[in-house]
């Protein structure tokens, strides 16, 4: 069987595509695979990195305004796609998949439409709560859409196409218990954690609100802290900390945490932002969570997704620029003080979240796989 994946931008939308190849490979020792991503993005580099094919189309987003300069540059990224689509039809043709997957971002579009107008059956992951514009644009083209929440259903006009199957996450995650993370970590197995992060670079607002946050609680606070600035701010922050001697003590700050599955799941409570892969993780461990969504995502997509997980009591959301770091910090020392409410939040989390999201995926693929080849 030839399996043909398409993802790219984030690791939200290539690490789905690279879990559910791998259990296919499991499963079909002898399956052939190609990726196909957006030329000179980070997809180009993880998917070789984990020993798959990938070919490169140059494709680019809509920009959503009216101003010359913008509307110059979605000429330009039309004809970027009328040739992405041609290069992906040629993939397509040489490579003779018997299924397409795309998880996401603006490359799944050419691909998955081309090869559904070729004839092989697609499907499409949806790990935002409400439906892209990529999406919203194959729902029609597509043979099954997949998404990460039940909740999402509701927003497509073709429902007998959407299947929940929750979004995939990290192996590592699945390696761990609470008790046994904490101890690799050397932490106490009594004194409640919270972990703070905020993206690989960092964000300048939560940075601030953090340095309030840690000012309010002293180098030795009721709970451990593991804070991460983000690589873009730790010198500065640090440099600020170690100043107002807020430095070690009960407040572990770091560049970048590179034993995330392991913090994650040694926490009690995660302070973060609200991004489909984050949603996926934290359901999947079933953490409460101080959701601060990015404001700086298209469409809003990561306060749409803050606000399902609210509605469902699953987490706390607060928006940039409504609070300051002792309104943060109240915040986290009364879901801390409310042991009933956290454990509430624990089962609302782990109801919203789908542990065996690799495997459904991997069996949906396979029997579009089939359904190809009889084709």
């Amino acid at each position: 069987m030839r399996f043909l994946f398409t993802c790219g931008g984030t690791a939200g939308h290539i690490n789905p595509a690279l879990g559910v190849a791998g259990r296919i490979k499991q499963l079909v020792p002898d399956a052939e695979f190609l990726f196909v991503g957006a030329k000179d993005h980070m997809e180009m580099e993880l998917v070789p990195r984990e020993g798959y094919p990938i070919k490169p189309v140059t494709i680019s987003g809509f920009m959503r305004s009216v101003k010359p300069k913008m509307l110059l540059e979605n000429v330009r990224a039309v004809g970027r796609l009328a040739s992405a689509c041609h290069l992906a039809k040629s993939y397509i043709k040489q490579f003779a998949p018997d299924v397409a997957v795309g998880t996401g971002g603006y490359v799944c579009y050419p691909v998955l439409r081309m090869a559904s107008k070729m004839g092989v059956p697609t499907a499409v992951h949806e790990s935002n709560a409400v439906p892209g514009l990529t999406t919203k644009l194959l729902e029609g083209a597509v043979d099954r859409i997949l998404v990460g929440l039940e909740e999402s259903r509701s927003f497509y006009k073709h429902p007998d196409k959407v299947e929940v199957t929750g979004t995939p996450v990290r192996v590592d995650f699945q390696c761990l218990d609470k008790a046994s993370a904490r101890r690799q970590l050397g932490l106490d197995a009594d004194t409640p954690v919270v972990l703070a992060v905020f993206g690989s670079l960092g964000a300048e607002y939560m940075n601030g609100a953090m340095e309030g946050f840690i000012r309010r609680m002293g180098k030795s606070g009721g709970f451990r802290l593991v804070y991460a600035t983000g690589k873009r701010y730790y010198e500065q922050v640090r440099g600020r900390l170690q100043a107002d001697g807020l430095w070690g003590g009960s407040i572990d700050v770091r560049e970048y945490i590179y034993d995330m599955p392991k913090v994650m799941t040694a926490a009690d409570l995660i302070i973060c932002r609200s991004g489909a892969s984050t949603i996926s993780e934290l359901t999947y461990l079933g953490k409460p969570a101080v959701m601060v969504p990015s404001p700086n995502v298209v469409n809003h997509h990561q306060e749409k997704n803050a606000r399902v997980l609210e509605k469902a009591g699953a987490v706390k959301m607060l928006l940039e620029g409504q609070f300051d770091g002792d309104k943060l910090y109240d915040t986290v020392t009364g879901m801390l003080a409310d042991t009933a409410g956290l454990e509430r939040m624990h089962q609302a989390s782990l109801r919203l979240g789908v542990s065996d999201a690799t495997d459904r995926i991997a069996s949906i693929v396979l029997g579009l796989a089939q359904k190809g080849k009889k084709g």
